[in-house]
């Protein structure tokens, strides 16, 4: 009975083997890309971070005239 359920009776239809290698592929792309979106998001995190020190640095109360 488990082995009707699960698509086995008759041998296994190579549509469907070619579908789950396609969608085991598309898996690991996402999971790939998931991983590159995420150490892209620490870096900008960071910079971020050491921007805003670099901010909080600034003497903005002694502003310089503007060049005309």
């Amino acid at each position: 009975m488990a082995k009707a359920l699960l698509g086995y009776v008759g041998g296994s239809d190579p549509r469907v083997l070619a579908e789950m290698r396609r969608l085991q592929q598309r898996v690991q792309d996402l999971e790939s890309e998931l991983i590159r979106m995420q150490a892209e998001n620490d870096a900008l995190t960071a910079a971020r971070h050491h921007g805003d020190s670099l901010l909080e640095s600034i003497d903005v109360s002694h502003g310089e005239p503007a060049l005309t």
